[in-house]
């Protein structure tokens, strides 16, 4: 699954915002766009980071999350073992999560298939839903 924004939209995106486009920026949000398969930690983030610049510190990678998550770039999710782990946001894309119990894999589940569920509940309880996170807790395929 490819993520709508990309590297220029990234950097036009902090121009925009009044907000410098730094190397420790772009090497961060290019780590979270080469690896939209997993939701990393800012530990792992920082992992990758000091193989490509070792000046860059742990502080560097939080803050930079933070700034991330004010201009909705990432989505900080937590999952059974209380980590936090990012994923670039996308607003076309709603999903939801499958985290094995045993082995704390993460499985990406299509949001659509709770379009009906949320107009129902919509419906039922005169309530505007904004967003919604749901997770799933249980045993994978290959743990079974």
């Amino acid at each position: 699954m490819v993520k709508t924004m990309n590297l220029d939209g990234f950097q036009n995106l902090l121009v925009e915002k009044s907000y410098k486009v730094t190397n420790q920026r772009v090497l961060i949000f290019e780590i979270l766009y080469n690896n939209q398969d997993q939701h990393l930690s800012p530990e792992e983030i920082h992992n990758i980071v000091i193989e490509k610049d070792k000046d860059i510190g742990i502080a560097t990678v939080y803050r930079t999350l933070l700034l991330f998550e004010k201009l909705d770039i990432v989505n900080k999710t937590e999952f059974d073992d209380k980590v936090a782990r990012y994923e670039l946001l996308d607003e076309n894309d709603q999903h939801h999560h499958l985290i094995c119990t045993n082995c704390n894999k993460i499985i990406e589940v299509d949001g659509g298939l709770l379009t009906e569920v949320e107009a129902q509940i919509e419906e039922i309880y005169d309530f505007t839903i904004v967003d919604h996170d749901l997770k799933f807790f249980g045993i994978c395929g290959q743990c079974q």
